[in-house]
């Protein structure tokens, strides 16, 4: 295919993730509405949110394997059906019932569809140009995520429930009929097929894709999912308005960070954990001085920690970048799966513990919050294992080559990751 029309493919499935984004992230500032309306306390807040997740993380792996059998468009049409039934039983339900259902749907048309987006991006561009485009991907997803912001607060508050979670379930039809009117896909290659997951997982890279996944995501991912709006607005005496703002600061920054991010990522990829440590580190120092601060932070202080957040979206798209380093394209889409699902599995993790203990505590969101340090901890120790990992396995790889000579090896790029 021409540049020109994969450029406009790339573009259909950008749209598709962008939509994809509004439906995950709707419930995070419906929060409070949520809790009125179905009659639960924060951990049953929690588990709408949590199941949610827990779906999505569950069929990283399946749908990677599905991507790479079926390809992408399949999916994202799937994805995008199932999305808007799920708003459509979210809208109608007024029991938690039909609202676990509809935010499960949900959870499972959203695991159909980054996936299939990076692995269109694997297939159809240079290899020095993947990162680039995965933070660019990345970036105008959180498109999503600024009109899950403060225009759906205006429309809960203006229209009600109901008629604001139709509307989300319209945009969905809209994108099934965009999907498949206009998206051409690249079918997979026929062949007899390796055990894709146990090849993918035994990868340190993988591995090492996930851990960065996990440890970088998953306080933003709680933050804006479903706890920043009730933390900014219950405990730091925010108004709905301002903190609908601090939000859409969170995701309008990281949408300035990830293509610098993306570029260094292609640019030095010997560095790339470097930045994941710089991200993880950056998260917990600015989550420390909010959290200790004597009574309520002063708003500069809450403008630091979301500008601090907003590098954790671009942070964790450098674990996709290692699978696609230590893959063939064959198993990408599982690859990508396994490292996806890391990262939400940590953040379902985060946002579960954050509700019970906020119960527990009678509503302490300090002592709930400091649940995300043993994450950043355990991510930070993995991330350099997997990479002490990955550097002996391409060092092996660099001696076997430099018998056969020639040194064919430097032309596969086969160097230390650090």
């Amino acid at each position: 295919m021409s540049s020109r029309r994969v450029l406009l493919f790339w573009s259909i499935g950008v749209i598709a993730y962008v939509i994809a984004v509004f439906h995950r992230q709707s419930l995070g500032v419906a929060g409070l509405e949520a809790a009125a309306r179905l009659g639960v306390a924060s951990s049953g807040l929690a588990m709408l949110a949590m199941l949610q997740l827990l779906v999505y993380a569950a069929m990283q792996i399946p749908v990677g394997m599905l991507v790479d059998r079926f390809g992408s468009k399949r999916m994202l049409i799937t994805g995008a059906a199932v999305m808007s039934c799920g708003q459509l039983v979210f809208a109608l339900g007024d029991d938690l019932l039909l609202a676990v259902t509809g935010r499960m749907l949900i959870g499972a048309g959203d695991a159909m569809t980054f996936i299939s987006v990076i692995r269109m991006i694997n297939l159809w561009f240079p290899a020095r140009r993947n990162p680039l485009l995965v933070q660019l991907t990345g970036l105008l997803g959180q498109l999503g995520a600024v009109v899950s912001a403060v225009p759906l607060i205006h429309s809960l508050h203006e229209y009600g429930w109901t008629a604001t979670f139709l509307g989300a379930a319209g945009i969905g039809v809209a994108a099934v009929l965009m999907l498949a009117a206009v998206l051409r896909d690249r079918r997979p290659e026929p062949g007899a097929r390796e055990p894709v997951l146990r090849a993918a997982w035994a990868q340190p890279g993988t591995r090492l894709g996930m851990w960065t996944h996990a440890a970088t995501q998953s306080s933003a991912a709680a933050f804006l999912l479903l706890w920043g709006y009730p933390f900014l607005v219950e405990s730091q005496h925010q108004t709905p308005a301002a903190a609908g703002v601090l939000l859409t600061t969170t995701t309008l920054v990281g949408m300035v960070c990830g293509p610098p991010l993306g570029y260094l990522a292609g640019r030095f990829p010997l560095r790339r954990s470097w930045m994941v440590l710089t991200v993880i580190g950056g998260t917990a120092a600015a989550w420390t001085a909010v959290l200790l601060w004597p009574g309520r932070a002063p708003l500069w202080l809450l403008v630091v920690l979301v500008v601090v957040l907003a590098s954790n979206g671009p942070g964790s798209m450098i674990g996709f970048d290692y699978a696609r380093t230590f893959n063939p394209a064959a198993r990408i889409g599982v690859a990508t799966g396994i490292v996806n699902g890391g990262g939400f599995v940590a953040s379902m993790a985060v946002i579960a513990l954050v509700g019970v203990l906020l119960d527990a505590t009678g509503g302490d969101y300090r002592a709930a919050l400091a649940v995300q340090y043993p994450v950043w901890v355990l991510g930070a120790v993995q991330v350099l294992r997997y990479r002490v990992k990955a550097r002996r396995l391409l060092a092996q790889l660099e001696e076997r080559l430099g018998e056969v000579g020639g040194g064919e090896h430097a032309a596969l790029g086969a160097q230390p990751v650090k």
